[in-house]
């Protein structure tokens, strides 16, 4: 049965809700160097947040008001504050997936789309048959039958992003400075609260923190994020080795990757213009690895693949599937410099495996396929 509307601790969650949000907002916190669409995936989703607690505490104010226009906010209002749980829950699905692969699937885009028309049909029709919520005529609101489809699309988005990010953490330990978990429980108890005692807003207040949490999670995420050209860097490369040692499960696949005549593009096109290309070709190696393992930028044009669970016995296919992706950029890249790169790659053993002798090794094989391009002129592949 629904109680009495208990307007004191809306007021109070909603605008702790405001507060926190604005603090994140001002801080830069949704910022994220060389991540460009999280960032603005997070902006636009605290923008949509703070405007969830402005039109929750009006929504509440007016329950029961009498007139025509507290019956015209109560029904706007309350079908943003739907469509805001669409948006709010497809938005962080879709970030917690581009952020694990750097990209989205059809598949992906397919369900999100879904899910996204069939709510949004659904708060059409709730217009003119109130199947989803009510608004009677003492200007009241009323959970309506279709309420729990819209609490259930919720809960499997939510358990679809805790799927998705713990099968990607077995296959990629760098996962660990992104915590999903945390930054969706409060979600998760928000709406179960919230279902369970109605009167009280506390999923706002839950989003808030919610974003508190990825906020602070990316930006500690940061500290092992190259600056330029956004892949790992070689604290996170130390950290790999060291764990795999210690639960001894499976093979280390290790590339060493190295830009060929890059000082050529220093020199005759501009620093910047090498800067362009180390971040085309870090690019190129995300793509192609993905959510197999991790890439890190070693040393200026060097870079380090890590494969914490290789199962594979020969590492051909994959260094054929990196240099079919940098002749296809310098198919396409209109830029009058070609990329080609030096490969050595080997599979380790990591309880005999640190950091300095997997890099040495890796390091002399990528040499031999240096040493074999300048053999052939320079015009490699």
């Amino acid at each position: 049965m629904e109680s009495a509307i208990n307007l004191q601790s809306v007021y109070v969650t909603d605008l702790v809700g405001v507060a926190i949000l604005v603090i994140i907002y001002l801080t830069k916190g949704w910022k994220l160097p060389t991540r460009k669409d999280e960032s603005t995936i997070m902006m636009a989703l605290i923008g949509a947040s703070v405007l969830n607690c402005i039109v929750d505490l009006f929504v509440f104010t007016c329950d029961g008001k009498q007139g025509a226009e507290y019956y015209f906010i109560l029904m706007s209002g309350n079908t943003y504050l739907y469509f805001y749980n669409m948006i709010i829950g497809v938005g962080i699905i879709y970030m917690i997936i581009k952020h694990i692969d750097h990209k989205t699937t059809g598949l992906h885009m397919f369900f999100f789309w879904m899910l996204s028309i069939i709510e949004a049909g659904l708060l059409i029709v709730n217009f003119f048959q109130p199947i989803v919520f009510e608004i009677d005529d003492r200007n009241t609101y009323h959970r309506g039958p279709l309420y729990l489809a819209f609490v259930i699309i919720g809960f499997v988005l939510i358990l679809y992003g805790y799927a998705y990010y713990l099968i990607s953490k077995l296959r990629n330990p760098s996962l660990r400075n992104f915590p999903v978990i945390q930054f969706l429980l409060p979600i998760l108890i928000g709406n179960l609260v919230q279902m369970k005692f109605y009167g009280i807003s506390l999923l706002p207040v839950s989003f808030a923190v919610a974003f508190s949490a990825i906020a602070i999670s990316l930006q500690n995420e940061c500290i092992y994020v190259d600056k330029l050209t956004g892949v790992y860097n070689r604290y996170e490369l130390d950290k790999i080795i060291r764990e795999r040692r210690i639960r001894r499960k499976g093979n280390i696949a290790a590339l060493m990757l190295d830009l060929n005549d890059f000082k050529s593009i220093n020199d005759n096109y501009s620093h910047e213009e090498g800067d362009n290309a180390l971040i085309a070709f870090a690019n190129i190696l995300v793509e192609v690895v993905g959510a197999e393992g991790v890439v890190v930028r070693f040393a200026g044009d060097e870079f380090i693949i890590i494969m914490p669970k290789f199962k594979g016995g020969d590492l051909s296919g994959f260094k054929k599937r990196i240099t079919e992706k940098v002749d296809e950029y310098n198919a396409n890249s209109g830029k009058p410099y070609k990329l080609s790169t030096a490969i050595g790659g080997k599979i380790f053993d990591p309880t005999g495996a640190d950091v300095d002798h997997l890099v040495a090794q890796i390091d002399a094989l990528m040499y031999k396929d240096k040493d074999a391009f300048y053999g052939e002129g320079g015009h490699k592949r």
